[in-house]
């Protein structure tokens, strides 16, 4: 389907001299006689074989198939197309009022796999937020107004007046809400189109799938036009707006946010918030600085009163040479409670972005980066226990590789002093650069190469003195890595990157070892199926990646 951002539907359908409009509401002038011309016009009738025929009589142009099989083919092609097809003649122009091809574009191009004539209405219940069904026939008291006339609908007013309309905000989103971040999947569920806000699960329960909530949808009031409706508050749907600020980016508006007040004010605000967001009291948490920033960004992320931007981002591509399948995890770090990052591989280093964040490191910001290329054999498990055992296993490496990057600076400040002057005799400072960083390398991984190849699990344990959000973590594992942590002051200050280690357990969970901080981070797979949302090329995903980085720096 074009993607183009002026790519309409044609019109609307129309009802003109007591023929009905083709799809998209373009009226074709062409009669009957127009019809078989146009598909038969071009056929030299005096070079016909007089000999009548002994069998059917073969069909000489597309207008002439009988028009079961016309509903068929109709049914492969764009939607987007099928405008221009009615204007070919009336016979095709009927054919397209077929709920069966308009059904079909809407499962195929848009996933809606529910029949209109069947299906369960969707409302919204006080207690949960429109996470429960309710059935068509409760249409008393306020549902009334909530439910959509579905009975009065079809398929081609679905595709036409809300899938069509909306097709460029399906997907992941990252909202900008400071350095908080967000994820927004937006998906066609039934007839609406609903923007849906995925929330970690409550802190230390980083395998607990994740939860969801709805911030705006989308649905038919009636068969022509497309009604957005704000979500957010506890006294259900009221109205909204949402426009398309640039390619990749909408945004949305809430229209009646006294939705989102509470009878008692702003502290019956905040405990509800609290409850939802982690799962407990204030009086539940002793510790001061997580009430502190627990209560900050209850007041920042407050005020924006669902009226938000919201930038697309994909998922990584994934390659055959990936330590493990890239893809969106839940993490823990510390007092900020549980983050969601992405996991993504470039050449022999494995990267880890917020997609949520904190007002250390604020969403977008790279919080791990993994040098694959320097694998870590692990001691004994008595000597794992040692946190000053690990440190200089991890420490050696680092200073390694910070040797590495000083010359490298250092012969390529002398190539340009070269160059400059025209001095240089030859290549031996290059090559005696490049044989000392393969001394480096050699020595780094001539004992973990052997270990690399091998999937056999490792016994694990976290040093002592090492602070883990969560008691329960894998006790073995199958590969261990050098890598760097991101870490820095509050608003972000003194940003610095410390070393650790990166511990692949699995292929749904990792840790990270943060040896300066002396705490450990388990990150576990987000398992959420999550469509329109793979990025087209490694190009397109790397910029955005950037991007991502430009929007909080």
């Amino acid at each position: 389907m074009d993607e183009e951002e002026g790519e309409q539907i044609v019109g609307q359908r129309k009802t003109e001299t007591g023929s009905r409009g083709g799809p998209g509401g373009v009226v074709a002038t062409a009669g009957q006689s127009d019809a078989r011309d146009y598909g038969s016009g071009h056929i030299n009738r005096s070079c016909r074989d007089p000999t009548p025929s002994t069998g059917p009589p073969h069909p000489e142009s597309l207008v002439d198939l009988p028009p079961e099989l016309l509903v068929e083919i109709f049914s492969l092609l764009p939607g987007t197309v099928l405008p221009n097809v009615a204007l070919v003649c009336r016979k095709f122009r009927q054919i397209l009022n077929t709920e069966t091809i308009w059904r079909k574009r809407c499962m195929e191009e848009f996933g809606m796999n529910e029949d209109l004539r069947k299906m369960e209405a969707r409302g919204v219940s006080s207690q949960d937020l429109y996470v429960k069904r309710v059935s068509p026939r409760v249409k008393s008291g306020r549902f009334m107004k909530l439910l959509p006339d579905y009975e009065n609908m079809d398929y081609r007013d679905v595709y036409t007046h809300l899938l069509h309309p909306y097709r460029h905000i399906l997907g992941l989103w990252q909202p900008d809400i400071g350095p908080y971040g967000g994820l927004l999947n937006v998906v066609v569920d039934g007839l609406f189109v609903i923007g849906w806000m995925y929330l970690p699960p409550h802190d230390p329960r980083v395998e607990d799938p994740m939860r969801r909530r709805p911030l705006f949808r989308i649905h038919l009031l009636d068969c022509k036009k497309a009604t957005v409706e704000c979500m957010y508050g506890h006294r259900g749907p009221h109205k909204g707006d949402i426009q398309t600020v640039k390619k990749d980016e909408f945004s949305t508006k809430c229209n009646q946010t006294d939705y989102h007040r509470m009878p008692g004010g702003r502290q019956e605000e905040f405990r509800t918030w609290l409850e939802d967001e982690w799962g407990r009291t204030l009086e539940e948490i002793f510790h001061e600085h997580m009430q502190e920033l627990i209560l900050m960004k209850f007041i920042y992320t407050s005020q924006y009163d669902n009226c938000l931007t919201y930038r697309r981002i994909y998922l990584p591509p994934t390659m055959p040479s990936d330590l493990l399948k890239p893809g969106l995890f839940k993490g823990t770090y510390g007092s900020h409670g549980l983050e969601i990052v992405m996991l993504s591989f470039h050449g022999t280093s494995a990267r880890a972005t917020k997609l949520t964040g904190d007002p250390n490191v604020p969403a977008g910001q790279l919080t791990l980066d993994v040098d694959l290329s320097r694998p870590v054999i692990l001691p004994e498990l008595e000597q794992q226990r040692k946190i000053e055992e690990l440190s200089q296993i991890v420490m050696r490496i680092h200073d390694e590789v910070q040797g590495e990057a000083e010359q490298q600076a250092s012969g390529a400040s002398a190539t340009g002093r070269c160059a400059a002057e025209g001095a240089c005799g030859g290549s031996s400072g290059a090559e005696a650069e490049e044989g000392d960083r393969g001394a480096a390398s050699d020595s780094c991984q001539s004992g973990p190469e052997e270990s690399n190849h091998s999937d056999d699990p490792l016994p694990f344990v976290l040093p002592l003195g090492v602070m883990a959000r969560n008691e329960v973590y894998p006790r073995s594992c199958r590969k261990c890595f050098y890598g760097t942590g991101l870490i820095a002051g509050h608003g972000f200050t003194s940003p610095e990157r410390t070393p650790g280690l990166f511990v692949l357990f699995d292929e749904d969970r990792f840790g990270f070892i943060w040896l300066e901080l002396k705490s450990f981070s388990l990150y576990s797979r987000l398992t959420d199926h999550l469509d329109h949302a793979h990025a087209p090329s490694m190009e397109r995903f790397e910029a955005m990646l950037r991007n991502m980085q430009s929007w909080t720096s």
